[in-house]
């Protein structure tokens, strides 16, 4: 059981997800490449670009605002016979009003009207001109918010990539032990039957070899998962068995970072993302301050009106300058403003505390990449000394100096420090790619390489 738990232990600490994938076509794949499909083909990176698109056609909207408003309405209605009562003289005036009504009353059926208005805003407390730049700054904030969420599509990928790699290099070397355990429970049944050695000892290789057995099985679910998840993050068809590239993983000691704490902080993109939501805030002041200021527009319109045996009204052009104030916006629009400030209050607030955020994100990463490369140094030290210590442990066995719990022991230490050396060995590249993302240069770093 002691075995057992020791390797699982090791690598569910590692990477832990569910579910079996049959796998059939073997697609090989690199790191950049998972990269640059993750932040491309995923639906994350699609959402993240309509919501961009969606903030540039509300920018047009609102800039749409500036242009005059000219429409053109007509009517045609249909009456009954009315009675038509002139309350102005009509020719030969000497009637009566009962006599004009009687003998001069139209006959009247319809009623033809044509309207043509045009109107343009003059001023409006700069109302249109803040609206304009808060909505600006908000599309600002979206592409931000857009490259900040490759960013992190990036950084899922290539934690996916190197969880992949470190399930298979369990399968590996999982399998390989499984193949000296089952050895040495041949080895052992043939001592057993010769009376050369004790049942218990054979049990007890049998048992180890059984538990390394459930170890395999739960290693190549984990791969099969984890090779599911990236190729739905990819948008690869679902039985794609991705191959990760080895040759990347044996050269990660040449990852060097080459910035600052400082440069990181300042090239996040979901800080610049908040300070653009903090400038539409500051923007959105204003347009609640228009309130307090009168509303000036020209005007200008055409009516053209025909009833029937009445009356014909053409070319009636009529323009001028409108204006309008609320006088109560004086006592209302305080509140409106002051909640518009305390918004841009929470923005700046926001700001101050996602920098500070970051600061910690990058000096956590930096520690983890340095950490990572320390861990690999020894563990690569650790599978030299658990390989001496097998050998010497199998030769006193061999003599009688050793018991068969020492062999077994050692056999586990041995596939130990092997697991945690090929885990060491992605935990520097995934250290490295989380320290890139901690300092927003994640993507732009995997497009210098492949443009170079």
């Amino acid at each position: 059981m002691k075995i057992k738990t020791m390797l699982l232990g090791a690598f569910l600490a590692v990477c832990g997800i569910q579910e079996p994938l049959m796998a059939q076509e073997r697609k090989p794949l690199t790191l950049n490449e998972a990269i640059n499909l993750a932040v491309t083909n995923s639906t994350a990176a699609a959402l993240a670009k309509t919501r961009v698109q969606t903030s540039a056609l509300a920018v047009y909207n609102v800039k749409n605002n500036r242009y005059p408003e000219f429409t053109i309405s007509g009517q045609y209605q249909r009456l009954t016979s009315p009675t038509v009562n002139f309350k102005l003289p009509v020719a030969g005036g000497n009637e009566t009003e009962e006599n004009t009504t009687a003998t001069t009353s139209p006959e009247v059926n319809q009623i033809m009207l044509g309207q043509a208005s045009l109107g343009m805003p003059l001023f409006s407390g700069f109302r249109l001109k803040n609206s304009i730049a808060a909505t600006e700054d908000l599309h600002k904030a979206e592409q931000y918010n857009a490259a900040s969420t490759k960013e992190q599509l990036a950084l899922q990928a290539v934690m996916l990539y190197v969880n992949l790699y470190k399930a298979e290099q369990s399968v590996t070397l999982i399998q390989e032990n499984l193949r000296s355990a089952n050895q040495r429970v041949t080895d052992f049944t043939a001592m057993e039957k010769n009376g050369l050695l004790a049942r218990n000892d054979l049990l007890k290789a049998q048992l180890q070899a059984s538990n390394i057995q459930l170890s395999l099985e739960d290693a190549k679910r984990q791969a099969a998962t984890l090779n599911y998840q990236l190729a739905i993050l990819l948008k690869l068809p679902e039985d794609t068995q991705i191959v990760p590239d080895d040759a990347y993983f044996m050269q990660n000691k040449a990852l060097v970072p080459t910035f600052t704490e400082t440069e990181a902080v300042a090239q996040r993109n979901d800080i610049e993302a908040l300070r653009w939501q903090q400038k539409a805030a500051e923007a959105n002041i204003k347009v609640a301050q228009a309130d307090y200021y009168p509303s000036i527009s020209l005007m200008a319109g055409y009516v053209a009106l025909d009833i029937q045996n009445v009356v014909q009204v053409y070319n009636a052009v009529n323009f001028g300058v409108g204006l309008k104030y609320d006088i109560s916006s004086i006592f209302k629009n305080r509140k409106k403003v002051a909640a518009e400030k305390s918004r841009a209050e929470e923005a700046k607030q926001a700001v101050e505390l996602m920098y500070d955020r970051a600061k910690i994100e990058v000096k956590d990463a930096l520690e983890r990449y340095n950490l990572a490369i320390k861990q690999n140094t020894v563990y690569t030290q650790a599978v030299t000394q658990a390989e001496e210590n097998y050998r010497i442990v199998k030769d006193k066995y061999d003599n009688g100096l050793s018991d068969t719990n020492d062999l077994l022991e050692a056999d586990v230490q041995k596939l130990q420090a092997q697991l945690n050396e090929a885990f060491s060995k992605a935990d520097i590249t995934q250290r490295y790619y989380e320290l890139l993302n901690a300092s927003g240069k994640l993507t732009n770093t995997i497009n210098l390489t492949q443009n170079n």
